[in-house]
């Protein structure tokens, strides 16, 4: 299976990766990972060791790069960032690849992604673990547009406000298109209304930090699911839950209960 291969999403070229266990006979259940807003499959999954976890458990891992982020092309027009868009590169990605339905874990970015999916085309998953979302999540709010001021300004010093500043610093620790996620941050919308999870079926588990001063409390947005349910993770903030083992272990649970 190819690593480090594109495919065209409606126009948009998208990089994965496509990595099955040793001596996988073509039965590995298939995951699609999605990351989080400035980071990639690789600073967000592989870097901390997620692709090799779920490898070990028996997993055919898919994970894809969003469009401005990571080895994907990097559009700087606000509205190819639309969320029913960014969900349907994952379906494309799943078609690309003839996978005619996977689990699905996706974090921040990669939760509110994943949360549009499930509504919008409920048939090509089974069960999801969105994490780093939380009851905020479906509020409207003008973090966007904040983060996209942030990573903007001509001089990171010069920006004051505290989310703009966090997300400006984040974004350059790697290489990344600032305009591009500007222009993605800018189209930060909610995904899926309360009453449109209420129509998602699928088991669904909502995973966020204990002080995770980003996605709100992930209970309330657990229950509006009809299959929800909800792991606080003690201590952790959005940044350090991902590597955490709490977190590895839940979603690990999880997908051996609920999974393909």
């Amino acid at each position: 299976m190819p690593t480090g291969a594109t495919f065209d999403s409606d126009g948009v070229r998208l990089a994965y990766d496509d990595i099955v266990p040793e001596g996988d006979d073509g039965a590995a259940p298939p995951i699609v990972l999605v990351h989080g807003f400035a980071s990639s499959r690789h600073e967000n999954w592989r870097d901390r060791e997620w692709d090799d976890t779920l490898l070990e458990a028996g997993r055919r891992v898919i994970a894809l790069d969003c469009r401005g982020h990571g080895e994907s092309e990097k559009p700087h027009d606000p509205t190819a960032y639309e969320t029913d868009s960014m969900a349907a590169d994952v379906v494309r990605l799943l078609e690309h690849l003839e996978i005619e339905r996977a689990d699905f874990l996706g974090y921040s970015m990669g939760g509110r992604i994943g949360t549009e999916a499930l509504y919008r085309h409920p048939e090509r998953f089974n069960a999801a673990v969105l994490a780093g979302i939380g009851a905020a999540t479906m509020e409207p709010s003008d973090a966007g547009d904040r983060i996209a001021d942030g990573l903007l300004a001509d001089d990171p010093d010069d920006v004051t406000d505290p989310l703009g500043k966090r997300f400006r610093v984040f974004a350059e620790t790697t290489d990344n298109d600032l305009e591009a996620l500007a222009a993605c941050a800018r189209t930060r919308t909610a995904p899926a209304d309360w009453d449109e999870i209420a129509q998602v079926e699928h088991p669904v588990l909502i995973v966020a930090g204990e002080h995770d001063d980003i996605t709100g409390d992930p209970e309330p947005l657990a229950e509006g699911f009809p299959n929800g349910e909800a792991v606080i993770v003690d201590d952790a903030d959005h940044l350090t839950t991902v590597p955490d083992e709490r977190f590895t272990a839940a979603v690990l649970e999880f997908l051996e209960r609920e999974g393909l």
